[in-house]
């Protein structure tokens, strides 16, 4: 039997196997949110990979163009797996969408801006590694 024949098979092995990544959400910011009449938004984005939900920001109050401080951490993230950041606008009987941000992850470090369907573009780097 020839020798390579196993070594190809632990290749293929090896590279079906879904490498687990730490996944850090950050620099998350906004600008141009639309106002309505003389409110201004107050927003806030739930953030989730796959089907985990990674958490929410704290709300913005009266500001078109917030910025976030927080960061989200996700320890079983891997490569293609979707990240979504839905932007709200806050309110104390319903929340109103404004937009949602999906993207398919690669490994490395990237900066986003994604256009909100109801206006205004939220802005966001992600690092997988």
């Amino acid at each position: 039997m020839d020798s390579s024949v196993p070594l190809v098979l632990l290749l293929l092995m090896c590279s079906s196997i879904m490498v687990e990544a730490q996944l850090k959400v950050y620099n998350l910011r906004a600008t141009g949110l639309p106002t309505v009449v003389v409110l201004t938004t107050d927003a806030f984005v739930k953030l989730s990979c796959g089907f985990t939900s990674l958490g929410k920001t704290s709300v913005r109050y009266n500001d078109a163009n917030p910025w976030w401080e927080e960061q989200f951490s996700h320890f079983k993230a891997k490569e293609n797996d979707t990240l979504t950041l839905k932007v709200y606008d806050y309110d104390l009987i319903f929340n109103d969408l404004l937009g949602v941000c999906k993207r398919q992850l690669k490994v490395g470090t990237y900066q986003h801006d994604c256009f909100l369907t109801k206006g205004g573009t939220l802005h966001y780097t992600y690092t997988l590694g």
